[in-house]
């Protein structure tokens, strides 16, 4: 191992020291710091085979901070692993949909949301609470039967 190949691996142990990260996010941050391609390519090899690199590791937990903390809704978390870096056909394999956990983190939100706004649900207040759950990346059917949900279970409250 030449001198580059060894502080290239000991950059990449610092990086991975900080937080798990993806090959193509290892890759280019080796490359921003001005390291040969035989040697970054060594690298991941050696990384790889000795299990600190693995996008699929990486990818379900990014899935699980994604829904369990985050609570993204599908859209948004498929861009939440694709910005770090991990493959498509990973990503896709990493996230299957679920409509009935997609039910329950929005209505998570809604419950959260709705104590910001007081629990008052006006045209303004419920013009915000759609954006916010787009934002999130639910889908507008998912949120649309969320809305009449809570409109519904409000209307029977009130009664």
């Amino acid at each position: 191992m030449t001198d580059s190949a060894g502080n290239a691996r000991k950059y990449a142990f610092r990086l991975l020291g900080y937080r798990s990260r993806s090959e193509n996010e290892l890759r280019e941050r080796l490359e921003k710091k001005g390291f040969s391609e035989i040697d970054i390519s060594g690298t991941l090899k050696y990384l790889k085979e000795a299990g600190y690199l693995d996008d699929h590791a990486l990818a379900l937990n990014l899935k699980r901070q994604a829904f369990n903390n985050k609570l993204l809704g599908h859209n948004r978390a498929k861009m939440f692993l694709s910005n770090r870096g991990v493959p498509d056909e990973i990503v896709d394999a990493a996230l299957q949909y679920d409509e009935e956990a997609e039910t329950e983190k929005i209505q998570k939100l809604i419950d959260k949301k709705l104590k910001t706004m007081g629990n008052y649900l006006d045209k303004k207040n419920e013009k915000r609470l759609w954006d916010f759950l787009v934002r999130k990346g639910y889908t507008f059917s998912t949120i649309r039967r969320a809305c009449q949900n809570l409109k519904r279970t409000r209307k029977e409250e009130e009664e």
